[in-house]
């Protein structure tokens, strides 16, 4: 599969076509050349931190890197650092070595422009606007050179320690939903999910 083909996949992923996500894929990619790896599969082989935050434009980056590498959520081997900040570290777990990339805005002005981001301005959901303004915009940054639109770090040693996963499912003692056993709580004699132990964590 090439980028491109790895591009489109993304957006049938992320549900929409937008600039975010395709620089979060191009992002991925160069991380994935930088280290020289491939996307994984499993959780034992890569780690990502993305640097998007909550509520704030353009964490669509997310979705980007996400189906780029293959870490994502549902395997645990991506966690957001919470600064909202266009950037990722991409960590090697087995040879313990790790390469950030971030977004460069040097084509910034041009999406911004873009008639695109004009109807998202005034409200206009990305799934309503024609496929041929989103991809205007996305091509922008997609066949920019890549020194215009990212800033990629040098790699270098990234010790990891992975705590592994736990395992096993109990059901709440209030609720009955099936509850990881590390986050069950003690209240009394039950054991509790969160929500119905009253505990905020």
């Amino acid at each position: 599969m090439n980028d491109k083909e790895i591009l489109k996949k993304t957006f049938n992923f992320h549900g929409h076509i937008c600039w975010a996500s395709a620089i979060g894929t191009r992002a991925g990619l160069v991380a994935l050349r930088e280290l020289d790896v491939k996307r994984t599969g499993v959780s034992g082989e890569l780690h990502c931190i993305v640097e998007i935050g909550d509520h704030h434009g353009a964490q669509c980056f997310a979705d980007g890197v996400q189906y780029s590498t293959g870490c994502t959520l549902g395997k645990a081997n991506i966690e957001k650092a919470g600064w909202g900040k266009l950037a990722m570290t991409l960590i090697d777990k087995k040879n313990q070595k790790a390469v950030r990339v971030s977004y460069n805005p040097g084509r910034h002005k041009l999406v911004a422009g873009s008639s695109f981001m004009k109807k998202r301005g005034d409200g206009v959901p990305p799934d309503q606007i024609p496929p041929e303004e989103a991809w205007e915009m996305v091509n922008i940054l997609w066949d920019a050179p890549e020194s215009e639109v990212l800033s990629i770090g040098e790699v270098e040693p990234y010790p990891y320690e992975d705590f592994g996963e736990i395992m096993g499912l109990k059901p709440c003692g209030i609720c009955g939903e099936m509850t990881s056993v590390a986050y069950l709580r003690v209240v009394g004699e039950k054991h509790m999910c969160i929500p119905c132990s009253g505990y905020e964590h």
